[in-house]
């Protein structure tokens, strides 16, 4: 990984027992060449000495919005920032960033930012599993907040379980991604996103169980290297600040929508997950319960993936998903070959946590000379893996 020289790192530090890993932190990123500003909110001080931070950090510690000299520390210590991390981050301040509760000076500045912001979850395995502080993490996650899940092992209470702090060299190294240069600067990254929705009637719908998760980290990651990024969705999730975003609902606009962009893209990512079939005739009102079941005749919807394949230009990469029950390999390879792709990345959708509406993801991206397993992880560095992937091909050509 590369030095961090000349970096400016918000290292905040909030009031858990692991505290005490973010003394390391500091001293790593000070040794790579940050300048790190220190953060500690006031419980924080129960756990460390602010004199520790103060010695090992590039400037003395900032504890309140009252006690520094500058009357809008927030704004300058968020402003000036080339990243934020926090750790640990507890299930306190989880509660407060994801609710916009600006109640002290860490808060507000991660709510003032526009830098990249690392959180990392230090907490007994109960709070860690419990379901406010895991919507809390889906609604950081879908802002675009990057979160190093915290490790499996002993915890303060002496028992085993998840939720310990993960440690300060998976830490330093998540920054260290986060800040990696633009190794996607001026290319145009196309994405789509979400299940698509073809009507039967006035009310309802075929559809599928996609979130559009994957697809939206994917729009995020392309953006934090550098792309020009188009997302073109279904679903209405956060996307990148700059992204364009085309909103479409069935099979049909997602084909328009792409390819009227796609000869002018560099990169085309299809996360979406579209239906393969619709009604031949959508009824134009609600059709009756009273009048028995309707007979739906289904006719194929247009095969985007094949389109492109087809008509893929010179220097432009096509990457491709496949979501599949069984067989995972065969038919991703398959796919693979038939739809003149340069990568796909395949993931079982029936695996616990993969896939489909979870956080998570477990996927293998395959092409030309290239196989990687990803182990189930969170979909954001599921997207990373597909950019390093796609970054390590276009280096090839």
């Amino acid at each position: 990984m590369a030095g961090l020289t000349g970096r400016r790192i918000v290292l905040g530090v909030t009031g858990g027992i692991a505290a005490y890993k973010a003394i390391e932190v500091c001293r790593r990123l000070v040794d790579l060449g940050a300048h790190v500003v220190p953060i500690m909110t006031r419980d924080a001080h129960r756990f460390v000495g602010e004199t520790t931070f103060s010695a090992l950090a590039s400037e003395p510690v900032h504890t309140s919005l009252w006690d520094d000299g500058d009357p809008i520390p927030h704004t300058r210590l968020g402003q000036a920032a080339d990243l934020v991390v926090v750790a640990p981050a507890t299930a306190r301040f989880l509660a407060a960033y994801a609710a916009g509760l600006s109640g002290d000076l860490l808060t507000a500045v991660v709510i003032a930012t526009r830098a990249p912001v690392v959180v990392c979850p230090a907490m007994h395995t109960e709070m860690w599993e419990h379901a406010s502080v895991q919507e809390n993490l889906a609604t950081l996650r879908r802002r675009g907040v990057r979160v190093v899940a915290p490790e499996s092992g002993r915890l303060a209470g002496g028992d085993i379980g998840s939720g310990r702090l993960a440690s300060p060299e998976t830490i330093v190294e998540h920054i260290q991604r986060e800040l990696a240069p633009k190794d996607m600067a001026g290319l145009r990254v196309l994405v789509t996103a979400g299940g698509t929705r073809e009507p039967i009637d006035a009310v309802r719908v075929i559809a599928n169980r996609s979130s559009g998760k994957q697809g939206h980290a994917l729009a995020f990651e392309a953006a934090a290297r550098g792309a020009s990024v188009v997302v073109i969705t279904t679903v209405g999730r956060p996307v990148p600040a700059g992204a364009e975003v085309v909103a479409v609902e069935t099979a049909a606009e997602m084909e328009a929508a792409v390819m009227a962009r796609a000869a002018s893209t560099d990169v085309v990512v299809m996360a979406a997950a579209v239906a393969d079939f619709r009604p031949k005739a959508a009824v134009e009102h609600k059709i009756k319960k009273d009048g028995g079941p309707p007979e739906i005749l289904l006719e194929p919807t247009p095969d985007i993936l094949a389109g492109l394949g087809a008509a893929k230009r010179p220097g432009q990469t096509l990457v491709g998903f496949a979501a599949e029950t069984e067989s995972l390999r065969e038919n991703a390879e398959g796919k693979l070959r038939r739809k003149r792709l340069d990568l796909i990345v395949a993931n079982d959708v029936s695996a616990p946590g993969a896939g489909f509406e979870h956080d998570t993801n477990e996927v293998v991206i395959l092409g030309e000379g290239i196989e990687q397993n990803v182990s189930l992880t969170d979909k954001r560095a599921v997207a990373a893996a597909v950019f390093d992937a796609v970054v390590a091909l276009r280096a090839r050509q």
